[in-house]
């Protein structure tokens, strides 16, 4: 609960998903395990990215989305995580940034819970609020 956004309900709904934190080889597959990573359809010369393939536990993966999204619109703390959702989310839209967000957060999550450390917000975050990036207003 150390990174900002996740509360009690998305660390514990994490924790209970995983289970067993060795049981991954690295952090980076935890997000496709929760089914955060965007579905490929290739045949010939089509290639298409259409969504996230909503493989795994709903409830996880709501619950890492709600964290992102708090992470993202409500906490005021910055963060190089942050930062780097809201860029993305001036190039694309808020909710393709929330699942990227969602997707770093449980690689990020799992790797701090084999490591036992603590959330680490970046140098970067101080240069990026001085640019004062803010979040895109809905239309």
């Amino acid at each position: 609960m150390t990174v900002p956004g996740v509360g009690p309900i998305a660390a514990l709904s994490f924790k209970a998903g995983v289970d067993d934190p060795r049981r991954f080889a690295r952090s980076r597959t935890v997000g496709a395990h929760f089914g955060l990573t965007p579905k490929r359809w290739q045949s010939g010369t089509i290639d298409k990215d259409p969504r996230i393939t909503k493989q795994g536990d709903r409830e996880v993966r709501t619950a890492l989305c709600e964290a992102a999204a708090s992470m993202l619109l409500r906490v005021k703390s910055w963060s190089a995580l942050k930062a780097w959702g809201l860029r993305l989310a001036q190039r694309t839209s808020m909710m393709n940034a929330i699942v990227a967000v969602a997707r770093k957060l449980a690689v990020i999550l799992h790797r701090m819970w084999i490591d036992g450390s603590k959330f680490y917000y970046g140098l970067g975050a101080k240069v990026l609020q001085k640019r004062k990036l803010t979040p895109p207003t809905p239309a």
